[in-house]
C-alpha cells in the first residue's frame, strides 16, 4: 500500500494497547472490581426482546432525560455516545482547526494526545509539578485552543486542586475540557459548573464506577450553546437503543454505584499498604487505581505476573513516570492475589 494515502497525521499511529487476556485476572484497565452493574445486566436480559429492526433515538434523549433529573440540568446539557472516548472526538472535531494546538497535562491520558493528533490537531504539554498538580501559570501563559485535563487524573490517580482548575477555567479565553472518567470515586464534580462557565465541558463514563465498560456508554456536559454545537458534530445513533437502556437502569442503581466507591475506599489503603511493604513507592490515589514504582524493572515485573496470571499496565516508559506501573484497586481477594503474586516475582528476581 502507499503510504501517502495515509493522512500525514496518522502516518506515525501506533495500535493501542492489547494484551492476550486469556482467563488471567484484570488488574490493568481501572474497571470496576465488582464486575458488571446488576441492573445493567437485569435490563440487558430485558432487551432480548427488543426490536432492533429499527434505528435507536437520534441523540439518546431518554438518558439525557435521566442525566437532567440526576444533576438538577437541562437534558439538553448533555451529549451522549459511544463512551467518552467519543464526546473527546467530538469535541476535537466540533473546536480543533486542523493545525491547532491542544494543551494537555504531562504524564496524562494517552488518548487524550491521541484524539488531538487523529483530527489534525497538535498538541503541546505542559508539565505537571513533583506532587502531579497543575502549573496553573505555566498552562494559562500557553497559547492554544483549548486545554483538556483529566481529573482524578490518569495514570497518576490524584485529584487535581479544584481551585487550580477554576484558575485554568478563568484565566483564558478558550475551551477547558475537564475528564471526570474517575469522578465518581473522588466525590465531587465540575458538572454542575458548566452553566456558569460557557467554556467548560465535564466529559464522563459508565465504563468505571457504573461497570458498564464493555457497553461503551459516556456522556458530556456543557452549557446550552456549547452542547448543542457539540450535538451536531455527534454521529447521530451512535448509542445504541441496547445501550441506552442499560445505561439509565445503571443511573437509577445508586445502591451498586456506592457500594462500588466504598469498596474502593475500604480497600485502597489495604493495597497502598501491601505494596509499600514490598519496598515499592507507592503514590497517593484518590481514583480506584495505585500507581507504583517498583524496584525491579516495571517490564520485568509486568511480564512475570502476567506469566502467573496477573495483568497490570506498565507506565515504565513513559516520561516521569520511569519504571512505573498502575494497578486496579481490586477486592480484597484481587488485591491479596495481587500481592502474593508480586512476592513469588519478587522472591524469584531479587
Amino acid at each position: 500500500m502507499n503510504k501517502d494515502w495515509i493522512r500525514s497525521t496518522c502516518r506515525d499511529l501506533q495500535l493501542y494497547y492489547n494484551p492476550k487476556v486469556g482467563n488471567k485476572l484484570r488488574m490493568d484497565t481501572s474497571t470496576n472490581a465488582l464486575g458488571a452493574n446488576p441492573a445493567g445486566q437485569r435490563e440487558l436480559m430485558e432487551c432480548t426482546k427488543l426490536n432492533v429492526g429499527q434505528y435507536p433515538n437520534t441523540y439518546g434523549d431518554n438518558l439525557r432525560d435521566e442525566l437532567a433529573k440526576l444533576y438538577g440540568m437541562s437534558s439538553n446539557n448533555f451529549v451522549v455516545g459511544n463512551g467518552s472516548d467519543e464526546a473527546l472526538d467530538i469535541i476535537m472535531k466540533t473546536l480543533v482547526e486542523p493545525g491547532e494546538t491542544v494543551l494537555t497535562a504531562h504524564p496524562a491520558y494517552v488518548l487524550h494526545s491521541f484524539f488531538v493528533k487523529i483530527n489534525a490537531g497538535r498538541t503541546v504539554t505542559v508539565d505537571l509539578d513533583d506532587d502531579f498538580q497543575l502549573d496553573v501559570d505555566k498552562i494559562n501563559s500557553t497559547p492554544g485552543k483549548l486545554v483538556l485535563l483529566c481529573t482524578p487524573n490518569n495514570p497518576t490517580a490524584n485529584t487535581f486542586r479544584k481551585d487550580d482548575l477554576k484558575a485554568v477555567i478563568e484565566g483564558a479565553d478558550r475551551p477547558v475540557v475537564v475528564d471526570e472518567a474517575y469522578g465518581e470515586y473522588t466525590g465531587d464534580s465540575f458538572l454542575p459548573l458548566v452553566n456558569k462557565y460557557d467554556n467548560l465541558i465535564v466529559t464522563r463514563t459508565f465504563s468505571k464506577a457504573y461497570g458498564l465498560a464493555g457497553m461503551r456508554i459516556g456522556y458530556m456536559a456543557a452549557g446550552l450553546e456549547m452542547a448543542e454545537a457539540l450535538q451536531k458534530v455527534k454521529i447521530p445513533y451512535s448509542l445504541n437503543v441496547i445501550g441506552e437502556r442499560v445505561a439509565i437502569a445503571a443511573l437509577r442503581d445508586r445502591e451498586f454505584l456506592d457500594r462500588s466507591v466504598r469498596v474502593v475506599n475500604e480497600e485502597r489503603p489495604f493495597l497502598s499498604k501491601g505494596l509499600s511493604d514490598l519496598g515499592f513507592q507507592v503514590f497517593p490515589s484518590e481514583a480506584n487505581y495505585i500507581l507504583f514504582r517498583p524496584d525491579l524493572p516495571s517490564d520485568v515485573l509486568t511480564a512475570k505476573l502476567s506469566e502467573k496470571g496477573v495483568l497490570v499496565r506498565d507506565f515504565g516508559k513513559v516520561r516521569r513516570l520511569e519504571n512505573c506501573i498502575r494497578t486496579t484497586i481490586g477486592t480484597r481477594e484481587m488485591n491479596t492475589v495481587l500481592l502474593d503474586k508480586m512476592r513469588e516475582v519478587l522472591r524469584e528476581c531479587r
